[in-house]
């Protein structure tokens, strides 16, 4: 394997002494990357990525397993794709070339698929795994960014990610090959996405924890608040008379209904502030009534809670709540801002 040179303490203290980076060292590395990545999307060879994705969606929906190896930062980036498409519902798994050497090959059927993410294409691992994959009966597939490599002759399939250079000035570090592996691989994702025609409910039911799922199956009847908890109040009441229902229920607001329980209108303790500003003692004769908003934003129990909070931050301004009701205004519920927060939205 040869000899590595040595690292002294006196070489570690010298490249160690007053580290700097300025604005224009960045940006120039940030320009250089664009620069990198704008050579792969000009040359990616369209005919064979097409190849690449179409032999990915038969067998997604023949319900074979699509298997992604890699040695190092490319078995990471492989890692990653395999965990997007199982988020899409599509059968897939990490399969390590070292571990499968030693049994793991064992998950691997006949028809399975293989994608080998390599940017030589000459990973001794990787080139080790192949014939034994290729035995088993799977259908082989080598992404690599150079040409003329050895795994290239042990695949059924060869696609080519084009690579000007990789951003580290010894050419040797892989940040710009495997941001173009996580570019490639995540934009196939997406197009399989589109071809198996994934519904909003299907990716949510994939993703049931996290802000992702939430947001996309959280209805506002799941989370608005109810019954005891409305801080309700007729319009007729005095505006002095309801300070302890305004302040109690935790909404910041009065909800004002009429007999059948119909939403008139909303009163804020801002609308109390300004109230007191501009009426001074004459406050203690004001109804809640005669200072509410006849006009609030509302929104019904089926919708999602996700557009609630997108409702309740739109223009002119951005307010806390919103009233729940049914399609005869007829009040169910509120959903404040705090109460999407604390949900995880």
């Amino acid at each position: 394997m040869g000899s590595l040179p040595q690292i002294t303490a006196d070489t570690q203290h010298h490249h160690h002494q007053n580290p700097q980076i300025n604005e224009q060292t960045l940006t120039n590395l940030f320009k250089s990357q664009q620069t990198h990545l704008n050579f792969f999307f000009n040359n990616l060879n369209f005919p064979q990525t097409l190849k690449f994705t179409q032999t990915l969606l038969a067998a997604s929906l023949s319900g074979t397993t699509i298997l992604f190896t890699g040695v190092g930062k490319s078995g990471f980036v492989a890692n990653k794709l395999s965990q997007t498409l199982i988020s899409l519902g599509i059968r897939s798994a990490f399969l390590s070339p070292v571990d499968a050497l030693h049994g793991d090959i064992g998950i691997l059927g006949c028809d399975d698929v293989v994608v080998f993410l390599s940017k030589s294409g000459n990973t001794e691992e990787l080139i080790r795994l192949a014939p034994c994959a290729k035995a088993k009966g799977a259908y082989l597939i080598a992404v690599t960014s150079v040409e003329n490599n050895s795994l290239m002759g042990l695949c059924d399939m060869n696609v080519n990610l084009p690579l000007e250079r990789e951003l580290c000035p010894f050419g040797l570090a892989p940040v710009t090959s495997t941001a173009i592996q996580m570019v490639f691989g995540d934009t196939v994702a997406i197009a399989l996405m589109g071809a198996r025609n994934l519904t909003r409910e299907e990716y949510a039911a994939n993703h049931p924890a996290g802000r992702i799922g939430k947001s996309l199956i959280f209805k506002v009847k799941d989370v608005m608040k109810s019954g005891e908890e409305l801080p309700l109040c007729r319009e007729g009441d005095l505006i002095m008379d309801q300070l302890f229902e305004l302040t109690s229920k935790g909404c910041g607001c009065l909800l004002v209904i009429d007999e059948s329980h119909h939403l008139i209108g909303t009163f804020t303790d801002g609308d109390l502030r300004r109230t007191l500003k501009a009426s001074g003692e004459g406050i203690f004769k004001l109804s809640v009534g005669e200072m509410c908003n006849r006009n609030p934003r509302t929104i019904g129990p089926e919708s999602m809670a996700v557009d609630a909070m997108q409702k309740m931050e739109s223009p002119p301004s951005p307010v806390q709540f919103l009233p729940v009701v049914n399609e005869a205004n007829v009040l169910i519920g509120i959903v404040t801002l705090h109460g999407l927060v604390s949900a995880g939205l």
